[in-house]
């Protein structure tokens, strides 16, 4: 049995249009004129027991409103929906005991109560024994190292102890699905790569199932080992992350200053954009032509190099490559 599986899922809204000018104004408030808005475009997906699928797209694209519908809070203007063998619409309750979900702007947890009281509250609510909360607790204590600062408010928490907490919560209940919108935004470095690896641990150790959305390509990157893309309510793309790796990720940002006007020596599989005075210029990568460390040492033989980032190439932009491939193809 899938962990999901939707058939031609559709949802539209009604939205008021706006009027234009007082007289159209006064007319609108007696008479409003509305329009339809498909924000879900029949969409077939399977994702089956145990895997790791990332649900990627422009913002806009209709990845919240999908999410909602297979939670149950959101009710479909068409088609079918199975989640863990349950209808989110007609066994909402019952299906909200067996997933869990973690929105990156959105707490689940309550900002004037220490996390610890809060996981008290989740486990009450998911009816769980206190023997039995109490040993998922301190499970979940350890692996995600939250003992230093579990009894402090959740608002005087730094936004990566609160990720933390908050991916804690949405697995207190052993969920057999996790949904995660945006986990790491605004984490650094070192948070998300934590995160990462608890999430991946949490699969190979209980076989949760995780269905990711994310505007990090290192997100997709390192967790998942399918990619879906959609795209103006509809699915444009469905492939392992593997393939989207080597046609898509597969390029690096370098930005580098320099402390005088500098040309970069032309190399192959590495295009340059400059600004007008020399001084800094940003070099895309394709790392399956020229390794990244070869461009580094490139770089540092110039010898007046005064600072070097390193980046993933926006997701907009990985996105608009993928609608290319696809339309040229």
């Amino acid at each position: 049995m899938e962990a999901i599986r939707t058939r031609d899922l559709r949802k539209t809204y009604r939205t008021r249009v706006k009027a234009e000018g007082l007289g159209a104004s006064f007319r609108a408030l007696v008479k409003p004129d509305w329009r339809d808005v498909q924000a879900v475009k029949g969409v077939d997906l399977e994702v089956g027991r145990g895997d790791l699928v990332a649900f990627i797209g422009p913002n806009g694209a209709g990845k919240s409103t999908f999410i909602k519908m297979l939670c149950g809070i959101l009710h479909p203007t068409a088609g079918d929906i199975s989640v863990l063998g349950m209808s989110p619409i007609r066994e909402r309750r019952r299906l909200a005991m067996r997933i869990g979900t973690v929105f990156g702007q959105k707490s689940q947890l309550w900002l004037h109560l220490p996390a610890a009281d809060s996981l008290t509250l989740l486990a009450a609510i998911y009816e769980i024994s206190d023997s039995e909360r109490k040993r998922r607790v301190d499970e979940l204590t350890d692996l995600f190292e939250l003992g230093s600062f579990l009894q402090t408010p959740v608002r005087k928490l730094s936004l990566g102890q609160r990720i933390r907490c908050e991916v804690a919560a949405s697995l207190l209940h052993d969920p057999e699905l996790l949904f995660l919108d945006e986990p790491t935004i605004g984490l650094d470095v070192v948070v998300k790569q934590a995160i990462r690896e608890l999430i991946i641990r949490r699969n190979k150790e209980r076989g949760t199932t995780v269905f990711l959305t994310s505007h990090d390509p290192a997100d997709i990157e390192h967790l998942c080992q399918r990619a879906v893309v959609i795209d103006n309510g509809t699915v444009v793309l469905d492939t392992p992350v593997d393939k989207l790796k080597t046609e898509y990720l597969g390029k690096k940002l370098i930005e580098v200053s320099f402390s005088t006007a500098q040309v970069v020596p032309v190399l192959e599989g590495v295009t340059e954009t400059r600004d007008s005075g020399g001084l800094k210029t940003t070099l895309t990568v394709d790392t399956g032509v020229r390794p990244i460390g070869e461009v580094m040492e490139r770089l540092s033989e110039l010898g007046n190099v005064l600072d070097i980032t390193i980046s993933n190439p926006p997701m907009e932009e990985i996105i608009a490559a993928i609608f290319r491939e696809e339309a040229s193809g």
